[in-house]
C-alpha cells in the first residue's frame, strides 16, 4: 500500500501533467483556428483561378496542356500528408490504415501498376513504411518540405511533382490527406492531383452564350492558369493538414486532461481514506494510553 507522502508526490505529478496537458491544448486551439483563417483566405483565390479555367472550358478557345494529359497508369505516385510531430492521437494511425486500403483499390483499378508513396512527416513515413509492406515504395519528402510548409516551400515542390509528372517520371500523382470539417470532424481524402481532371471545372453558374475575349491567347492563359490552380490545391491541402493534425492534437489533449483529472480524483481520495485510517490510529493509541 503506498504511503501518504507517496501519493501526495503523485498527486503533485498528475496536477502538473494536467496543468501541461491544458496548456498544450490551448497552444493546439490557437494553431488550429490559425490555420482555419488560412483556409478561409484561400478560398476566394481558388474560386477565382477555377473560375477562370471554368471560363475556357466553356469558351470556343483550343488549347493543350502537359498537365491535362491522359496517359496509360504504370508508374503511380501517392502523396500522402501527415504530421512531423507526436501527441496527436491516432491521426497517423487512421491515414496510415487508409493508405492501405487505398492501394488495394488502386492494384484493381491500375492492375500492376507500380506505386510510389512520398509521405510529408516524419510520424506519417514510419507509419507508411510499418504498414505499405512489398505493395509501394515508401519515400520521406525533401528535407526541406514537413507538414508545416507554406509560401515558397510549396511553390518549389508543385514544380517539383510538375516535373516528375511532365517527363513521365510518373503517370499518376494522387494525395491524400486528412479534410478539415471542422474542430471535431476529420476525415481521409484522396483526390487526385496531375493529370488535372477537366471534370473538376464544370462552369456551372456561367453562361454559355457570352463571348470571352482571351488575351494574349488561350493556350497562354491555360498554360499559366492550370499551375496556379495546381499551387492553390496543393496550398490548400497543407493547410487543411495542418488544420486537421491540430484539430486531432487538441481532442489528445482534452482525452489527456480529463483522464488527468479523473486520476487526480481518485488518489485524492485514496489520500484522504489513508490519512484518516492514520489519524484514527492516533486517536485509538492516545485513547488506549490514558486507559492504561
Amino acid at each position: 500500500m503506498a504511503t501518504l507522502r507517496e501519493l501526495k508526490s503523485r498527486i503533485g505529478s498528475v496536477a502538473s501533467s494536467e496543468k501541461i496537458t491544458g496548456a498544450m491544448k490551448m497552444i493546439s486551439s490557437a494553431k488550429m483556428h490559425k490555420a482555419e483563417g488560412a483556409l478561409r483566405r484561400l478560398k476566394p483565390y481558388r474560386q477565382q483561378v477555377e473560375t477562370i479555367i471554368s471560363s475556357m472550358l466553356s469558351s470556343d478557345a483550343t488549347f493543350s496542356s502537359p498537365l491535362l494529359e491522359q496517359r496509360e497508369v504504370k508508374r503511380m505516385t501517392l502523396v500522402v500528408w501527415g504530421s512531423d510531430d507526436g501527441l496527436c492521437g491516432a491521426y497517423n494511425v487512421n491515414l496510415a490504415k487508409r493508405v492501405v486500403e487505398e492501394l488495394d483499390l488502386l492494384s484493381e483499378q491500375y492492375p500492376g501498376v507500380a506505386v510510389r508513396i512520398v509521405a510529408i512527416g516524419t510520424k506519417i513515413c514510419k507509419a507508411c513504411r510499418r504498414v505499405a509492406g512489398e505493395r509501394a515504395e515508401v519515400v520521406a519528402a525533401p528535407a526541406d518540405v514537413t507538414s508545416k510548409s507554406e509560401g515558397e516551400t510549396v511553390g518549389r515542390y508543385v514544380h517539383e511533382l510538375t516535373e516528375s509528372f511532365t517527363t513521365g517520371e510518373t503517370d499518376r500523382i494522387e494525395a491524400m490527406y486528412m479534410n478539415y470539417q471542422s474542430a471535431s470532424r476529420q476525415r481521409p481524402e484522396r483526390v487526385t492531383l496531375l493529370p488535372i481532371d477537366q471534370s473538376n471545372f464544370s462552369g456551372e453558374g456561367l453562361r454559355k452564350d457570352v463571348p470571352y475575349i482571351i488575351e494574349p491567347d488561350a493556350e497562354t492563359v491555360v498554360r499559366r492558369g492550370l499551375p496556379m490552380y495546381l499551387h492553390s490545391v496543393v496550398e490548400d491541402i497543407f493547410t487543411e493538414n495542418r488544420a486537421s493534425e491540430q484539430a486531432a492534437r487538441v481532442m489528445a489533449m482534452q482525452s489527456a486532461n480529463d483522464n488527468a483529472k479523473k486520476l487526480q480524483e481518485q488518489l485524492n481520495l485514496e489520500y484522504n481514506k489513508l490519512r484518516q485510517e492514520a489519524i484514527t490510529t492516533e486517536l485509538l493509541d492516545i485513547i488506549g494510553g490514558q486507559a492504561k
